[in-house]
């Protein structure tokens, strides 16, 4: 017996596939810290966000610190702090843009399941998610924390990978200080 499937099901099968394969690359946390907890928390850093910049360039870190990031976003566009190398960012640019794409993400963070009363720190659709541990996603006017355990970690950047932001400069680098 034959089973045929109709061509909007092989579609949204091979999407939902497709959409977990990438969810892995460029992921591994291991080598760029951890996520931390408020009570190892050893200092605040604020970030604000404005449309295509972080109002820090570089923030200074020590391995093995807890750092709980503030950040507020001023501008009229959604905004991402994602903590990553360059080639975690590129792959995570990728994930943003199918997103943007499906219509998971719009602009300024209404897309499709901002009618579906989910909060943007666990926007999921058809096996996409915006829900990894080292990123955060701020809505235009909106504050979000991060809370992060930092390793010996070298070349760290701080992104917005909204699609075009990286590009446009949205980016800042970690600074490792030796204890």
């Amino acid at each position: 017996m034959k089973i045929k499937l109709a061509t909007p099901v092989i579609a949204a099968i091979s999407l939902l596939f497709g959409a977990t394969a990438m969810a892995s690359v460029g992921h591994d946390k291991n080598d760029i810290g951890q996520p931390g907890t408020a009570a190892e928390v050893t200092r605040t850093v604020e970030v604000k966000m404005g449309d295509i910049f972080f109002s820090s360039k570089s923030i200074s870190i020590k391995p093995g610190e807890t750092i709980r990031f503030v950040l507020r976003n001023e501008g009229s566009l959604l905004h991402e702090f994602n903590i990553g190398d360059a080639a975690a960012h590129a792959a995570h640019q990728k994930e943003m843009a199918a997103m943007f794409e499906n219509g998971t993400l719009g602009a300024t963070g209404s897309g499709q399941m901002a009618n579906m009363g989910h909060n943007m720190n666990g926007m999921k659709m058809a096996g996409m998610e915006h829900n990894d541990p080292n990123s955060v996603l701020v809505e235009p006017g909106a504050t979000q924390e991060l809370i992060w355990t930092f390793t010996q970690s070298t070349a760290l950047e701080f992104a917005c990978n909204v699609p075009g932001h990286y590009q446009s400069g949205m980016v800042g680098q970690f600074e490792l200080e030796k204890n």
